[in-house]
């Protein structure tokens, strides 16, 4: 399949034409979450952003493979195989199995995902349903000299990897100073490099969640886990890779590491990464007191909000910004961006209204290869937005009579506003869906038109003024009223 899609490939540092290895066929994994707790906004970031890329490949013909893990197994709190592992420490605090633990968890990212209205991926695997994945991966790596053991624990050998392959391939970093302070440090512990990362943990006798293995008891290292279930669903070598930026530099460069190891091929032809978000300017985290959630969001409790924000406003929001900028989360912001998502919702409601005329004073075409071109462009989501609202005032300007419109372009228009705000995007009208309240606007609409038609105009004003109040504008036309949010 020829297309004319270019994305940003992070091992390469630059933008290539997408060349699938199998014809129309796609095989893309993303990191998912580590359900330990409830998923933060930046993972939420991440997924959007990554179901745009889903939806856009599947509108441009392919048959996507999405295969997205859920972590359920082997994270401990430090990068260096340090540390409480997360499930049990979460298990111990709420007084919970950690399974409980993981199913409450993974059911409220599903929830979440669900409010921002993402597509399930193809594939959902977890770490803890393929041990034995996991174990198999281990001794192909030791078979092949890149891994050894001690006290039960099996440890990657960087150092050894190196001689032979670009350990910092994914991040340009300088290997020789790695290395070095590694030599200094060597010899503190049972690794033979501080480099070096676990594969497998020998569990501690309090530990919760463990697994036979050759090597005993234990469990497996948070970065085998990927490259077990991604070459499991996807083969050896498949074509996206993706997650956070923030996964580079140590969790994509150990899978590539391992992977490497025991396949000696390159695991994806692809890698992407979504940006971080900040908070007026500052980087969003826990500690800083500037990190919330999404439901937080969504309901406005945080002391850095002054109101709640619907999933869609926010989901908006963030499609605004290009998967690999910053993205800056303030009141202002977020309110331009509700203000923008209602007037774009408030257009789309009026194109069934649309009446086609014999001539046409717009070209739709234009817009929708201005749209193609954008997407082509490392999927340039802010474009897209900016066409899309000229698609808007198209409509407003003929709905408000300024301007005609023939059958041929106003279904060339309709499909434009179908497959990128709706399949692409992903975006969905709130209020629409909002049954309880359409109801009680119609009648209300109704009452007021009674109030007109008896030349009750008092009433006809009191109800139009109270509805403005509250954010809900009237339109009188000569097919009837419309309303929308402001």
């Amino acid at each position: 399949m020829k297309n004319g899609l270019q994305l940003y490939n992070t091992l390469t540092r630059k933008k290539e034409n997408f060349e699938p290895l199998n014809g129309t066929h796609v095989g893309m994994y993303v990191c998912g979450p580590t359900v330990y707790s409830d998923v933060h906004l930046g993972n939420c970031r991440t997924f959007i952003s990554f179901d745009l890329i889903f939806r856009y490949l599947k509108y441009l013909g392919y048959k996507v493979r999405y295969v997205r893990n859920i972590t359920d197994a082997g994270h401990l709190e430090g990068d260096r195989d340090e540390g409480d592992d997360k499930f049990a420490k979460r298990a111990k605090l709420e007084q919970l199995e950690p399974m409980e633990i993981v199913q409450k968890y993974t059911l409220g990212f599903h929830d979440v995902l669900r409010m921002f209205n993402t597509l399930p991926p193809s594939i959902e695997p977890t770490a803890t349903g393929h041990i034995s994945e996991q174990i198999t991966m281990i001794e192909e790596i030791i078979a092949n000299g890149y891994a050894y053991e001690a006290g039960g624990t099996v440890y990657f050998d960087v150092e050894k990897y190196s001689q032979q392959y670009n350990y910092t391939i994914l991040t340009n970093r300088n290997l020789d100073d790695m290395l070095a302070n590694t030599r200094e440090l060597g010899g503190q512990d049972e690794k033979h490099g501080r480099l070096d990362f676990a594969l497998w943990i020998k569990a501690k006798p309090e530990t919760l969640m463990r697994w036979p293995s050759p090597w005993g008891v234990g469990f497996p290292g948070w970065h085998i886990e990927c490259s077990a279930m991604s070459a499991k669903y996807l083969g050896e070598e498949f074509d996206i890779h993706g997650g956070g930026m923030d996964l580079a530099a140590t969790h994509h460069t150990n899978e590539i590491a391992q992977s490497e190891a025991c396949y000696h091929k390159h695991p994806a032809k692809y890698w992407m990464h979504t940006n971080m978000l900040t908070v007026n300017g500052s980087r969003m985290s826990k500690t800083a007191g500037n990190g919330f959630m999404p439901l937080q969001l969504f309901s406005g409790d945080h002391p850095l909000l002054k109101k709640g924000y619907s999933p869609m406003t926010v989901k908006f929001f963030m499609l605004q910004a290009h998967y690999r900028s910053t993205l800056d989360f303030s009141n202002d912001a977020l309110d331009a961006s509700e203000k923008g998502f209602r007037r774009l919702m408030n257009s789309l409601s009026l194109l069934d209204k649309l009446v086609p005329a014999n001539t046409s004073d717009f070209e739709i075409e234009p817009i929708r290869l201005n749209c193609v071109k954008a997407m082509d462009d490392d999927f340039n989501s802010p474009v897209v937005i900016a066409e899309l609202f000229e698609a808007a005032r198209i409509i407003n300007t003929i709905y408000d009579g300024k301007g005609s419109i023939s059958g041929a372009e106003l279904k060339i228009l309709k499909q434009l506003m179908q497959d990128f705000v709706y399949d692409i995007f992903g975006l969905k009208d709130e209020d629409s869906s909002n049954t309880e309240l359409n109801a009680v606007l119609n009648m209300v609409i109704d009452i007021r038109k009674n109030a007109k038609e008896n030349k009750d105009y008092a009433t006809s004003d009191k109800i139009r003024i109270g509805l403005q109040d509250i954010g809900i504008q009237l339109k009188d036309s000569k097919d009837g009223t419309t309303w929308n949010k402001q």
